[in-house]
């Protein structure tokens, strides 16, 4: 069967690569852009503050860390829950600074809203890591119970415990990867808000050094309190790799430089890895580091433009290297559960390759052929406009946008009436009515991306179908840095 299969997707591309007719205007990808940064603002834990746009959100999480004696108010809930997982929130946070980074110069009236969702998160992450010397809370929440309740967050009567790596119980994954957000996001802001950035930078540089010098992973220290939800299946190598890049990138001391040489080949520099995602850094590390290449023949790090070119080869229908599976319907498919997380990060990086290549005059060597920056943004415009609902069930996987999107989503706050409609308290037993409701929403979770459909294009619109119906930040963060791009195209 594997000959048919290649055929129709090398069809399916085809069609991808000429551009001139599209479904989508750069007004509509503004649109999308809009929302995709409006969602995170349904995320927040904490006080909400006076210009909030989601209004039927309310204050929730007031006293979090209190009773450990630390403020950990604030940050983001993950997805549909109402736990705060330090690993997925920290990649989240690096990926909206690197789509900021990227593409924030076509973010035009946006980039003030960007820059808002992500300092929400690196004012949670900047607590999280000063409140206790070594060491960094990485989480805020008992998953297990809260996963017994369906209640919104202004309610939420579960355990607020609070978890730590230290060292004693090492986290190098998630303080690698925090350390990595704040260097990101200290880019972001260097020029509007000096200072600020500067603290980034300062406590990243004291998180990274934490996470190396007191190596293990997160899940072996905090076991289940951590998995099954966001095990570190990877192990903590490809963090320690990113962190460095990252370092590296927003420091340009060489001292980053000397520890990407020495430890890339057991931190994963080697080997082709071909998913990128809140639990595997490698591609995006390999794409990262191949910018210095790239730009300045940076001898040490040819190998990671290799490599991605590898990467990108695999996605590429008709290259040698092709390996990745694509739906009937075009959409890169990794996975059963939250398949889109996948296809916004690897747009993402189709998208910043893209730039990287088109500034320097480069190409990905695919074998013995080369493919274009070109074709790499074609690619990355059909898994775009696949989202959007340019799809075989002509629905748009994001919220609120379109005409058709789904209404049931798998989401405690969108799904259970507001505090604004219904003051009155909706514990932890009572909620679950509207979990297994079949109404919509009454709550619209605007620019929420979602799990998307399976292998065959079929999406059921069902909220109890969380692997295809939750939201989640790590979906929507590579996103914003996709329509960014888009909407900047005339």
């Amino acid at each position: 069967m594997a000959a048919p299969i290649t055929m129709l997707i090398l069809c399916t591309s085809f069609l991808s690569l000429s551009l001139l007719s599209t479904a989508f205007t750069s007004r509509d990808y503004a649109d999308a852009l809009e929302k995709s940064i409006l969602f995170f603002e349904g995320q927040r834990s904490g006080p909400l503050p006076s210009n909030q746009r989601l209004k039927w959100r309310g204050n929730s999480g007031l006293s979090d860390g209190a009773s450990f004696h630390v403020d950990l108010v604030g940050g983001y809930y993950d997805a549909g829950d109402n736990v705060k997982f330090g690993l997925p929130m920290a990649f989240t946070t690096t990926m909206l600074a690197w789509s900021v980074i990227e593409f924030g110069g076509s973010m035009h009236s946006q980039i003030g809203n960007a820059k808002t969702a992500l300092r929400w998160a690196t004012d949670y992450l900047l607590k999280a890591a000063t409140a206790t010397p070594d060491s960094l809370y990485v989480q805020v929440g008992d998953p297990n119970m809260d996963h017994k309740c369906w209640e919104r967050p202004e309610d939420m009567d579960t355990p607020r415990n609070v978890y730590k790596v230290s060292a004693q119980n090492p986290g190098s994954d998630v303080a690698a990867e925090t350390a990595a957000a704040l260097a990101a996001a200290s880019i972001v802001f260097k020029d509007s808000d000096p200072s600020y950035s500067a603290k980034l930078l300062q406590t990243a540089k004291n998180v990274f050094d934490f996470a190396d010098k007191y190596r293990g992973s997160y899940s072996d220290s905090l076991n289940s309190v951590v998995c099954p939800f966001y095990c570190s299946y990877s192990g903590y190598q490809d963090e320690l790799l990113w962190g460095a890049s990252w370092m590296h990138r927003a420091t340009q001391d060489s001292s980053y430089l000397s520890y990407i040489q020495s430890n890339g080949h057991t931190m994963g520099s080697d080997n082709d890895d071909f998913s990128f995602s809140w639990d595997d850094k490698r591609a995006g590390t390999k794409v990262l580091l191949s910018k210095d290449f790239l730009e300045k023949s940076t001898s040490e790090f040819q190998l990671y433009k290799s490599h991605s070119d590898n990467y990108i080869c695999s996605l590429i229908p008709g290259s040698s290297g092709f390996q990745a599976q694509y739906t009937p319907g075009g959409l890169l498919y990794k996975a059963s559960e939250s398949n889109l997380q996948y296809v916004t990060t690897t747009t993402f990086l189709l998208l910043t390759y893209a730039k990287y290549l088109s500034t320097n005059g480069g190409v990905v060597t695919c074998g013995t052929s080369t493919v274009t920056a070109e074709s790499l943004i074609a690619q990355a415009k059909k898994q775009v406009d696949y989202i959007l609902g340019d799809n075989p069930a002509k629905m748009s996987y994001m919220v609120g946008f379109g005409e058709r999107y789904p209404q049931h989503v798998h989401h405690r706050g969108s799904s259970v009436p507001s505090i604004k409609a219904h003051p009155d308290r909706i514990n932890c037993n009572n909620g679950f009515q509207y979990l297994y409701a079949n109404s919509p929403n009454p709550n619209v979770l605007a620019g929420a991306v979602i799990g998307g459909p399976d292998s065959k294009d079929n999406f059921a619109d069902d909220r109890n179908n969380y692997q295809q119906s939750e939201p989640a930040t790590y979906i929507n963060a590579p996103f914003v840095g996709a329509l960014a791009f888009f909407s900047g195209k005339a």
